[in-house]
Parts: C-alpha cells; sequence; structure tokens
C-alpha cells in the first residue's frame, strides 16, 4: 500500500523530507503557506547559502552544545558528504571555503532553491503553496490529516518542517509551535540565537562599519567569564555583530535574565601587556615629537584611533614623549579589555535562527518520529537545537529532514 505523506513547510528541512519521502514511492504533498518554497534558503549565508561544514563529526556536535548528541544518529545515516552527493545528483556543485564552509560553486543560493524545486517535481510531489495549516489531526494518538484554509488533507504521516519564528517574513513565524503544543508536546522557550546585540555606550555608533578580525571576545556575567569566541567581529550603529559576537548571542540572551552581561573584547591577544608596553616604549623612543595618534597606526584600523584615544581620557594633540606612565597603561588595558555593556538582543526578525522550541526528549532521534503522536515526525529548526554560523543549522535541517522523509514512508 503506498503510504500517503502530508509536509508542512517548504524550507530546507521540510523539501528534503518531502523529495526523500516521494522518492521512496509515498504520495506526497507539500504545504507551504507562502507563495514559493524555500525562501529562508534563499538569504541564508548572505544570499549565498552555506550548505554545510566540512568538519568532522566532533566538532559539528560541539558546535551545536549540550543538545548537539541528538543529532548523532541522524549525522551517522546522512552527514555533508552525503548532503554534497545529494547537491551533485541535483546539478549543484559546491565548494571548500575560509573556516570549512561549504558553498554552492555558483555562489548563489537561489540556484540551490531552484534545484530543490526541480528535484520535488521529478519525485512527483504534490507542491500545494498559499496555504495556511491550522491543526494536525489526531485520532488515538495517531496522525489522520491535516485542517488548513483549504480544507482537510488526510494522510498516513504528517511531517512537521514549519522552522523557528526568526525572519518571520520568510514564512517563519512560529506557526509549528502552536500545532505541537496542541497534541501535547512541550516548548522549550524561544528567543533568538546568533543575533547581534545592543549596547549601552553611545560612541559605538563612531565606530559602526568597522570590522576587526583576530580578536577575542568574552563574554562576563556579573564579572564571572562565562563563554569566550576568536575571530572577526563588527560595530554597527546599535552595537556589536559579526560572526564571533552571532555565536556568543544565545549565551548573552539567557545570561541577561540573571544579572549584568558585559562583552570585553582583546584587540591584539597575540601580544601580551608586556609586549605592548614594550611596544609603546620603543614608539616612544623612536618617534617622540609625533602626535599621539601614530603611536597606534600599526596596531588599529585608522577610524578606531580616536576613539581609543578619548576612552584613554589623553588629549589628541598631545606628544607621544608626553605620554605618562599611567596613560599608557590605561591604553594598554583598553586594546587588551574594550568592555561593552549589552543591554538586550536585537528581536527576534534579525535573528538568524531561533533557539527553544520542541522538547527533544520527545522526539526519537533515530527516527524524527513524535514519542506523543505516532505518524508524526518533527525535523528542522522547530526542534530545540541550534547551533553556531557555519552551515551547521542548514545541515542539520537536511539531516533531519532526510530521516524524516526517509521514516515516515516506512
Amino acid at each position: 500500500m503506498i503510504k500517503k505523506v502530508i509536509v508542512i513547510g517548504g524550507g530546507a528541512a521540510g523539501i528534503m523530507a518531502a523529495g526523500r519521502a516521494a522518492e521512496l514511492g509515498a504520495d506526497v504533498t507539500l504545504l507551504e503557506k507562502m507563495k514559493s518554497l524555500g525562501i529562508k534558503i534563499s538569504i541564508t549565508g548572505k544570499g549565498r547559502c552555506n550548505l554545510t561544514s566540512g568538519e568532522d563529526m566532533d566538532k559539528f556536535i560541539e558546535a551545536f552544545g549540550p543538545n548537539g548528541k541528538f543529532l548523532i544518529n541522524v549525522f551517522a545515516k546522512f552527514f555533508s558528504h552525503d548532503l554534497i552527493n545529494f547537491f551533485e545528483s541535483i546539478g549543484i556543485k559546491t565548494i571548500l571555503e575560509r573556516g570549512q564552509r561549504i558553498f554552492p560553486l555558483s555562489g548563489s543560493a537561489k540556484d540551490v532553491v531552484r534545484a530543490m524545486v526541480t528535484y520535488l517535481n521529478k519525485e512527483g510531489v504534490k507542491i500545494i503553496t498559499g496555504t495556511t495549516v491550522n491543526k494536525i489531526l489526531a485520532q488515538d494518538n495517531k496522525v489522520i490529516g491535516v485542517d488548513t484554509d483549504k480544507g482537510v488533507f488526510y494522510g498516513d504521516a504528517a511531517i512537521l518542517a514549519t522552522g523557528g519564528a526568526s525572519y518571520p517574513e520568510t514564512g517563519s513565524t512560529g506557526d509549528g509551535y502552536a500545532m505541537a503544543k496542541k497534541l501535547g508536546h512541550t516548548i522549550i522557550p524561544i528567543r533568538p540565537a546568533l543575533v547581534p546585540l545592543e549596547v549601552k555606550e553611545a560612541y559605538v555608533k563612531e565606530l559602526q562599519g568597522l570590522a576587526l578580525n583576530n580578536v577575542l571576545a568574552s563574554v562576563y556575567l556579573n564579572g564571572d567569564k562565562v563563554a569566550e569566541a576568536f575571530g572577526e567581529m563588527l560595530f554597527t550603529h546599535f552595537g556589536l555583530s559579526g560572526p564571533i559576537i552571532l555565536t556568543l548571542s544565545k549565551t548573552v540572551v539567557d545570561s541577561l535574565a540573571h544579572g549584568k552581561v558585559e562583552i570585553s573584547i582583546d584587540i591584539k591577544p597575540a601580544v601580551s601587556r608586556e609586549k605592548l608596553d614594550a611596544r609603546f616604549l620603543r614608539e616612544i623612543k623612536e618617534h617622540g615629537n609625533k602626535n599621539i595618534d601614530n603611536l597606534l597606526k600599526n596596531l588599529l584600523p585608522q577610524s578606531m584611533i580616536p576613539v581609543i584615544i578619548k576612552l584613554a581620557g589623553i588629549s589628541p594633540d598631545k606628544k607621544v614623549h608626553q605620554l605618562t606612565a599611567q596613560e599608557r597603561a590605561e591604553l594598554v588595558s583598553i586594546l587588551k579589555d574594550t568592555k561593552f555593556t549589552i543591554t538586550r538582543s536585537r528581536p527576534m526578525q534579525e535573528a538568524i535562527v531561533t533557539a527553544g522550541g520542541i522538547s527533544i526528549k520527545e522526539i526519537d532521534p533515530k527516527t524524527m518520529e513524535s514519542k506523543i503522536v505516532k505518524g508524526l515526525y518533527i525535523c528542522g529548526e522547530i526542534i530545540d537545537v541550534d547551533a553556531k554560523t557555519g552551515g551547521y543549522n542548514l545541515q542539520a535541517a537536511f539531516s533531519t529532514g532526510w530521516a524524516a522523509g526517509t521514516m515516515a514512508t516506512k
């Protein structure tokens, strides 16, 4: 007997689930409330689509934090090399870039979406867009269909792949949480992750648009260090962004409920305080009659120099040889520990992913089937699993989608 599978949501997880189930012989209907599929995929990786990472399994699991272990089973069945082979099979060649990030060779996320929609059509998936799902129908704790604004669709299995609540204009408005809750699932409180941060310090506006490479950012909660990340960051008109800030943002968001949160930036992590001071002393000896900004021109981007001088409380007209030992120590201190007080994160609408979601305790990690309702499979960002940037989150969506599509046909 041919199984009827209904997939709710046409993002990364939903498309993969629908295609896989159809490939295995199921009669598949994919319901999407937006007018087209894969809208969120098309904006990932700044429109280039960071499909996955070339890191090994251990690094992958680590990128997801404590809940990463939930993904071991699905990654064992469908991992990054399988995903690359899948994309090759549908006409998307890939390229490995800096930081083990894997992108489509064309550099276009829209090419990825087009290829995946072509794959669905080839496998005979019925795609119905512009359709809002109201609820999943279950009888005797088993899925029997899906109720929508276009009537009821009956089926043997439903795959819930509605995504999180970030970037709502792409269709990710958190509808799936309510559907799962009605069926008895626990929703771990959702909050923004991979999100820029707002700071109290007004001078950050003077640094807007400046990117710093190879810096160390540390998060402090009530004075105690709770996390750190090394790499690239960006100053914005409201605060901090860029890869390492996004990576630390979930820790920051969770810490804000418990007290004062600060981020310290070590602008020169490879140089000790002693070596920095020795360098300043050499500069003073060699270029004593130059203005104070000359002392910093080989250490900092030009736009940052006046800000650092002001923070150190030094007159910009001061000559290098007039610098006191205390002022020198203050400069060293700021370069090694520029502190920003975090007031809040940017809103959920600006987050790359959603933290929280359907509890992993209520999903079978081998099959993605709900432990509460038979015939309900759950995949993608709606699950309480999220990672840092670098292609990890998309791989999790594709892998859980592949597993859900596979097992829904069994």
